[in-house]
């Protein structure tokens, strides 16, 4: 090789160096033009945000205390512990929440899915009627209507107490029965010869007995029912 080559080889490999330099130079000269580009813009902004806090602490001068910021700082360092408590108890509930989270997600859909169970069979059409009922008492009766049923409320629950008997539903079924059954057809010009006539039936003087002691019943209420015996006093 000759010496020129070996020079030319050389000097090429110098200038290559010398662009990578260059090309640092450059590089580290934007950077440094960008930094104080960037240090210019956050003098700036501190600036103004000095003259707000200026502004603020101006506001606040008269009721600020260095005492009791000191007694604050002094509370907040004895507390850290009560602080890294609190903050566990925080991620604890997080965590927690995380955990209950598909629960409730399960929970809410089986409500909407029972709530439609519910409007499907009619539950809801029931209960809006029944505060239609509800609301038509209330406006059928007066106070003094309430105030007497509750001051007779325990004779009433008796009453009905009595009428749910098993022998007294079966008398009144069977006393309904016989009324659907009955086949009864009066002449309309019966004289009270006939009338008379029957009244010497010994089933139709039973029967006027029963009638007159339970009217007799009926008419005194206060006084306690008694088995008594009819007798033929002729």
């Amino acid at each position: 090789m000759k010496k020129s080559d070996d020079m030319q080889l050389q000097i090429t490999a110098m200038n290559e160096k010398l662009d990578l330099l260059v090309a640092q130079m450059q590089e580290q000269q934007r950077r440094q033009q960008e930094f104080e580009e960037l240090k210019n813009d956050l003098t700036f902004i501190a600036k103004d945000a000095m003259k707000a806090v200026i502004a603020e602490l101006e506001e606040i001068t008269p009721a600020f205390n260095g005492a009791e910021l000191r007694q604050l700082l002094k509370r907040l360092a004895r507390n850290t512990g009560n602080f890294n408590r609190l903050l566990d108890q925080l991620e604890s509930l997080s965590d927690f929440a995380e955990d209950v989270r598909p629960l409730g997600k399960h929970a809410f859909s089986a409500a909407i899915s029972q709530l439609d169970e519910m409007d499907r069979k009619g539950y809801f059409i029931f209960l809006k009627e029944a505060m239609e009922i509800v609301d038509t008492v209330i406006t059928s009766f007066t106070i003094e209507d309430v105030r007497l049923l509750r001051e007779n409320i325990t004779s009433i629950l008796l009453t009905v107490k009595n009428l749910t008997q098993p022998d007294m539903l079966s008398t009144m079924n069977n006393a309904v029965g016989f009324y659907k059954k009955m086949d009864i057809d009066v002449d309309h010009d019966v004289s009270y010869r006939t009338i008379i006539k029957e009244l010497k039936d010994p089933e139709v003087k039973r029967g006027l007995a029963f009638l007159l002691e339970f009217v007799k019943s009926m008419a005194m209420p206060g006084e306690p029912l008694k088995h008594r015996k009819i007798t033929n006093n002729n």
